[in-house]
């Protein structure tokens, strides 16, 4: 039998619903969630995906702003900008797009981001957090995956997951995430040897490495739940995963699709996240 398709589109819907009732009710006790986006430069993703944030925001009530820097800014620009947004009471929550320009160090302007506002949950005092089971801002990606697996009643606890990939983006607070909530968790990466010994062990297999057809039907368990958090394009153009989809499908239990799987979850969960920080602003006050 195939598998059943997780479909990304539907949860980040339901999710979003839930928001937009929430941000309403904010708004009424005079909160309204502010997110704040730093686009450098002219790179045709980050410019769509800025634009897919900023239409979330739009339609969920959210309050959003949208910085534009040349190519050319400085890094001290930028810094002086994200120091301007740590400071006003009407953003929440503040997201540089990445990539960044090569003058420009990564690492700094994270660290730059206030981390109560960090609502992409890279600030490294959010990822310790993370890491020691305490409540933050988690990493939009993998806590979306977190979302789909609940979604469809899939308790982590006590399953063998399996990551491919140790990005810090996805990868590591991936399996983090997946052990907060008692999974056994083994990392697989460029480097590992006999990749399928491991991933055929897989209750859980979360695929995020960018390249495409990296897994087969070959490194799959009967029955795993497959989550592909993968974006390449095959030789006709077609987004596809790094999961050879049709063939995987027919072993898994449950697969994510690409598209219309784990992205939609991605900025689902950023705007959950502001919607959060804005949240603890109102029980300051």
């Amino acid at each position: 039998m195939a598998a059943i398709i997780i479909d990304g589109v539907e949860i980040a819907k339901k999710v979003r619903e839930d928001i937009a009732l929430q941000v309403a009710e904010l708004k009424e006790k005079g909160v309204t969630p502010g997110l704040a986006v730093i686009l450098v430069g002219d790179n045709q993703a980050s410019k769509t995906y800025v634009s897919m944030k900023e239409k979330a925001c739009q339609q969920l009530g959210m309050h959003s702003v949208l910085i534009r820097l040349p190519e050319t800014a400085s890094q001290a620009e930028l810094l002086a900008k994200i120091d301007e947004l740590n400071n006003d009471e009407k953003i929440h929550g503040i997201l540089v797009q990445l990539p960044l320009p090569k003058h420009i160090d990564e690492d700094a302007v994270i660290e730059a981001i206030s981390p109560e506002k960090d609502v992409d949950g890279f600030h490294p005092v959010n990822v310790g957090k993370m890491m020691i089971g305490q409540d933050t801002y988690y990493p939009c990606t993998p806590y979306g995956v977190m979302v789909m697996l609940e979604h469809i009643g899939c308790d982590p606890a006590g399953k063998h997951a399996v990551v491919v990939g140790r990005s810090n983006i996805v990868g590591k607070p991936q399996g983090q995430l997946l052990l907060n909530k008692n999974a056994t968790v083994t990392y697989c990466h460029s480097k590992t040897t006999d990749m399928a010994k491991y991933t055929k062990e897989a209750d859980i297999l979360v695929v995020a490495v960018g390249k495409r057809n990296v897994i087969t039907a070959e490194h799959v368990k009967p029955g795993a739940v497959v989550i592909d958090v993968g974006m390449n394009r095959d030789e006709e153009g077609k987004l596809c995963g790094d999961v050879a989809f049709d063939e995987v499908k027919e072993i898994a239990s449950y697969i994510t699709p690409v598209p219309k799987g784990v992205g939609p979850m991605t900025i689902t969960m950023l705007m959950h996240n502001t919607l959060k920080s804005a949240r603890k602003t109102l029980s300051l006050k």
